[in-house]
């Protein structure tokens, strides 16, 4: 078994997304071709985001540090450390409103063989 601090993870992360020229950083955390589920680490600068894009299937966001907002469509939700959201099942963005790391957990179609 195997063990992770995602509070480490997040502060590396958001580290390199304020060092970074597009203000965002990220790592997956488990998953890859021969999983069925993918974790990853977001971290985002404030100001930044992850411009619209088509939902990944079925998701969550928890938010392990900072403030981001979730906005799909005429909707918007706000979310700050601690925080766990779904993620619609439509075009939706990620900002940040100030210096944010979160897990992305997404299903993926299935175990690729």
């Amino acid at each position: 078994m195997e063990s992770l601090s995602l509070n480490a993870v997040a502060q590396e992360q958001i580290a390199a997304a304020k060092q970074g020229t597009s203000g965002r950083s990220a790592v997956t955390v488990h998953g890859g071709h021969e999983h069925s589920l993918r974790q990853t680490v977001i971290a985002l600068s404030a100001g930044n985001g992850l411009g619209e894009h088509d939902s990944p299937g079925e998701a969550t966001l928890q938010v392990l540090a900072g403030r981001v907002a979730l906005v799909a469509g005429d909707l918007s939700c706000e979310v700050t450390t601690g925080d766990y959201v779904l993620i619609p099942p439509a075009r939706h963005r990620l900002d940040a409103i100030e210096d944010s790391a979160v897990l992305l957990t997404v299903v993926v179609a299935g175990p690729r063989e």
